[in-house]
Formats: C-alpha cells, structure tokens, sequence
C-alpha cells in the first residue's frame, strides 16, 4: 500500500512538473517571434537545467539503491532536454551581452555538474554517501532556484503589475513543489522533501500576491535591465529553474 500511494504520487508530481517546464514555451514563442529575448533572463533556465541533472542523476542506480526513485528520472530527464532546447533558443535571439551573461551563468553550472558526477561516481563508493552528497548539491541547487521568483516578487510589489509572474507559472511551481515533498516524505527522503519545504510555501506566496495584483495595471514600464521574469507574455487570467524542479 505504502509503495503504491508513493509511486501513485511520483505519477501525479511527474504531471504537475511537466506542466512547469512546459510554461516557458510561450515566452520562448515570443522571443521567437520578436526575434529579441526583451526583458526576459536565461537564469531560470540554466538553474532549472541544474536542478533537472541533479535529480536525474539522483534517481539512476549509479546513486539510488535501484530504480527506487523511478519518477525522479523520467520527469527530470525530460526536463533537461526542454531546459537545453530553451537556452539554445534564447541564446540565438539574445544581444551580445545576453549572449555573454548566458556563457558567465552556464559555466559554473557546467563546471558543477561534471564535478558532482565525477566525485559521485569515483570518490565515493556506496549508495549512502553518493545520495548524501548529490542529495546535499541538489538541495542548494533547489534553493536557489526556488528563491530566484523573489526578484519577479519584489517588482511585483513595487509595479503592483503580475504581467511578469503568470498565475499558471505559480500555479504549476506550488503544485509541483507539494507534491514531490510528498514524495519524498514517503519515501523517508529529506534530500526530496527538504527543498519543497521551501518551494511549496513559496508558489503559495507568489498565488497570493497574483490574486491582489491580478486586476491592476502597469504603473510604470519595465526598465531596461536583465531581470528574472521566471513567466510568459501576460494575459488576463492567465507558472524553469527549479525543484525539484521537478522538483
């Protein structure tokens, strides 16, 4: 029964996170067609691509014990091909600098993840400290992307506009968020549940400020700066980085 409810779910997470990394597709169509990544950042898609190898990498035999942590896989495996298939695109319509803050944030993150998976894989040799380190790696990681929306929060607030932070990108991110700390705290897993205590409360928060927002307009234009839009083109009633992202 126990295992059933898990992977039943696992099942349920998996949808809710492909929901979430689909949401970008729309600001991506965008770009695609004004040619130009405007004010939109590549940040949540680089930490998101992060978050997805991590937990990719997490879930295989190489750190689990088997195919214990089956969902894990399939979601974040899919989320790094989308993750790599949005970046490429925003680098090909990005200016000169945006191809250059691009290079600046996706290199450490490359450094990271070849650097996890080699002491993961030659330095440590049992299941217990590889899910420890890569489980400790993915939860900073997590942090980190559920805590880049507080940019789009504190623009939010000071524009009284939610044309940066769309409901369904909250929606999907508290959705996802609760339902893999679920998982993980049924699976006995901190390392999955810990990073969704964060970003559960979070998607709450950011649903919270869209509905007081939601029916007021733009008081002032968006300055010209690269600011973490973490969304899609707004439209009225209308949720990358990350989880697990996923999670």
């Amino acid at each position: 029964m126990g295992f059933t409810l898990r992977m039943a779910v696992g099942v349920m997470g998996n949808a809710a996170s492909l929901l979430l990394y689909a949401a970008p597709i729309l600001t991506i169509k965008r770009v695609i067609k004004k040619k130009n990544t405007e004010e939109f950042s590549c940040v949540p898609y680089i930490l998101a691509l992060f978050n997805c190898f991590l937990y990719t990498w997490y879930g295989l035999p190489v750190v689990s014990n088997g195919w214990e942590n089956f969902p894990l896989v399939t979601i974040n495996g899919l989320g790094i091909l989308m993750e790599c298939t949005f970046i490429v695109i925003y680098f090909w319509f990005a200016s000169s600098k945006g191809k250059k803050l691009v290079a600046l944030v996706a290199l450490p993150v490359i450094i990271a993840i070849f650097t996890t998976t080699f002491v993961s894989t030659f330095a440590l040799h049992s299941h217990r400290q590889r899910k420890v380190f890569v489980g400790s790696v993915g939860l900073v990681a997590s942090v980190v992307m559920y805590g880049s929306p507080l940019v789009v929060v504190k623009r939010v607030i000071k524009t009284k506009s939610v044309e940066y932070m769309p409901f369904y990108l909250s929606l999907f991110s508290f959705l996802a968020s609760s339902l893999w700390m679920a998982y993980g705290l049924l699976s006995h897993d901190l390392f999955l549940a810990c990073p969704n205590l964060l970003g559960s409360p979070l998607g709450i928060f950011q649903l919270i400020l869209y509905c007081i927002y939601r029916k007021k307009g733009i008081i002032e234009e968006p300055s010209k700066m690269d600011i973490e839009t973490n969304g899609v083109e707004h439209k009225p009633l209308t949720m990358i980085n990350g989880t697990n992202g996923k999670i």
